[in-house]
């Protein structure tokens, strides 16, 4: 609880709690938290209140749903290719780059949100129409909230703004009190591989989609269920509590080591490592080398094209075999789906342009690199 929020004279508010910005019409504003909640309803709030005031602690790296030439962005990095550069490149060469790219959109430290920590530090915060918001100043970004009176917030950074409400995207805390024997601590819940507890008789209790994923959630929680099924028919085991419980250990510290302290960073996963990891346990990843060899067409679109639910499809337990067209076509059919009219045949982005760019960017790491440890 803030400072003198008990006296203040206004409605206050969590972000579960907002459904409409109606009730806030014409009125000021403060939405204090700068994640996705915090962003989108400060977003939708500025086209009816009078000034709404985005109250930030650290600031935020935003990402934007719509990438280059205007293809989502989930179709364009997230893939095989781009996890393997974050796995071989430095963390800190790969944060130079987004960061960059991301500033080349808005300037992050003269719309005052840059924080201090790295982009690869964080949970992403994605919205395409707050920079809009800010440079029209219908949104305000302010430092953290010291203290409010009876009708203002005053900011850490000492300037006072009269407010009639106060909107908290401050994050969500979850809990199961209907279940025996599974308490929440600081957001953290041990399950082996955010979804089975170690400590059961029998696997019979699987958590769906009890995770943050940097993608989609929804294929994450399918191959989830795909696993789970197959457990509770007995079709394949689960390794011994105490091994379990070693992993479970081994990823919260990991964890721990790689983004900021928050109640956002306890259930985060990324998205290609974490799919191949439950569809290891399925028997469904694809062979990526087996594919080079007998169908080098399919390959280079799983591994160069978008990680779509279809790869896991491919081969094994409830296998499609719609799956290899459904993957070859999948781009078609995404830009198909932008075009109102038909204007002739559908550009299709071929992987190839992009391959040498990114080739062309590490070689111009290298380059710098070998640069840096030969001068002087």
């Amino acid at each position: 609880s803030l400072p003198g929020l008990e006296k203040f004279e206004g409605g206050y508010l969590h972000s579960r709690d907002y459904k409409s910005p109606q009730p806030f019409l014409g009125k000021q504003v403060v939405v204090v938290g700068i994640g996705n909640s915090g962003i989108d309803i400060a977003v939708e709030l500025s086209h009816a209140a009078k000034q709404v005031f985005l109250s930030t602690k650290r600031g935020s790296w935003v990402l934007h749903r719509v990438a280059d030439s205007g293809y989502p962005s989930d179709f364009t990095y997230i893939s095989r290719f781009t996890q393997l550069l974050r796995n071989l490149l430095p963390p800190n060469v790969i944060s130079f780059f987004v960061e960059r790219k991301l500033n080349a959109r808005f300037d992050h430290t003269l719309y005052g949100l840059k924080p201090k920590h790295r982009v690869l530090d964080q949970h992403p915060t994605i919205n395409d129409d707050l920079p809009n918001r800010i440079i029209s100043g219908r949104v305000r970004v302010k430092p953290n909230i010291q203290e409010f009176t009876e009708t203002s917030a005053i900011f850490e950074d000492g300037t006072r703004e009269d407010v009639d409400a106060v909107i908290f995207a401050t994050g969500y805390s979850f809990s199961f009190p209907f279940l025996e024997g599974f308490k929440v601590v600081e957001n953290q819940i041990p399950l082996y591989k955010f979804v089975f507890p170690p400590d059961l008789e029998k696997p019979t209790l699987a958590f769906i989609g009890l995770i943050q994923p940097l993608g989609a959630i929804m294929p994450i929680s399918e191959l989830q269920c795909r696993w789970a099924t197959r457990v509770f028919k007995g079709l394949q085991g689960l390794p011994p509590p105490a091994n379990m419980l070693a992993e479970i250990t081994q990823t919260k510290e990991k964890m721990a080591e790689r983004y900021v302290k928050s109640q956002r960073h306890t259930i985060q996963v990324d998205y290609v490592p974490y799919m191949d990891e439950l569809a290891c346990q399925l028997g469904v990843k694809p062979s990526v080398l087996t594919l080079f060899l007998t169908d080098p067409k399919l390959a280079l679109e799983v591994v160069f094209g978008p990680c779509t639910p279809y790869q896991y499809r491919l081969r094994g337990p409830g296998a499609w075999v719609g799956a290899r067209e459904a993957i070859l076509t999948q781009q078609q059919r995404m830009v198909r789906a932008l075009q109102p009219r038909a204007s002739g045949r559908p550009a299709r982005p071929s992987a190839v342009p992009h391959v040498l760019t990114v080739l062309f960017s590490i070689g111009m790491i290298v380059a710098t690199l070998v640069y840096v440890s030969l001068s002087p």
